[in-house]
């Protein structure tokens, strides 16, 4: 019974979530204002997200450098494998993935609590009475912007990743840097690139849609909405590790 009961949630849910993404994909009404909320969109949820971003790469290019170059490096192995290994960690998952799953903390929260305070303030509802399609005119902005931006923010990250590294070359005295660099140019295929750059997109769609979802449909006082944040925050994240193992699996 309790099966059947969460399996039916889940069909509600998902199905308003279908319905709210269709209200929302829809031609703005006044392209002015949509350029004018997308570009604000992408700055809010995207720009002031490069500082975490960058902050976060370069220590954990340093770290996997570190860890690399101590627990796998052995003399039965090149002397490249450390930024072979490095590279290819950054470019696969970390800034992808793992740079996806933190931003879903950082914006997903900030979309769905932004979305579920103009609910229970009425915003939305008045914004409805005027006769103006709230979903569109509040979330598609939001999703638009989060999806542009983020392929940008994944090649800092990546670049920023392979900077730690360097840094932790010149700074530590582990390797030398000639080493390091002939292990992030061996092999080099570019197609990982665009994996990345694809799953990022996917994820930030996910991250937006979902936290707007969870933000849009409040019920209640402001207790609900920090409810919802942490939901939009569970949800995006759950949903952005089961859609990596099918887009690695399918992309490679």
């Amino acid at each position: 019974m309790f099966i059947l009961r969460f399996l039916l949630n889940c069909l509600d849910t998902f199905g308003r979530y279908l319905i709210l993404m269709g209200r929302s994909f829809r031609m703005p009404e006044r392209m002015r204002m949509f350029l004018k909320r997308y570009i604000k969109e992408m700055s809010q949820l995207g720009v002031d997200s490069i500082g975490i971003v960058l902050l976060i790469s370069f220590f954990i290019g340093a770290v996997i450098c570190i860890q690399m170059k101590l627990n796998i490096q052995s003399p039965w192995m090149p002397r490249w494998t450390t930024g072979y290994v490095t590279r290819e960690i950054m470019l696969l998952e970390f800034s992808s993935s793992i740079m996806c799953l933190i931003l879903a903390g950082k914006v997903g929260s900030n979309i769905a609590s932004e979305l579920g305070t103009m609910r229970v303030t009425q915003q939305i509802d008045a914004l409805d009475i005027m006769g103006v399609n709230s979903a569109s005119y509040l979330i598609l902005p939001m999703i638009l912007g989060l999806v542009t931006i983020m392929p940008f923010l994944v090649i800092f990250s990546s670049v920023t990743g392979m900077l730690g590294a360097y840094a932790t070359a010149y700074i530590g005295h582990i390797m030398t840097p000639d080493d390091l660099t002939a292990g992030l140019q061996h092999s080099f295929n570019s197609w990982f690139i665009w994996m990345s750059i694809i799953k990022s997109t996917f994820f930030a769609f996910i991250i937006s849609s979902v936290s707007a979802f969870y933000g849009y449909t409040v019920e209640g006082g402001s207790v609900e909405v920090g409810k919802a944040s942490t939901d939009a925050v569970v949800s995006s994240s759950v949903l952005i590790l089961f859609s990596d193992v099918f887009l690695t699996q399918l992309l490679s």
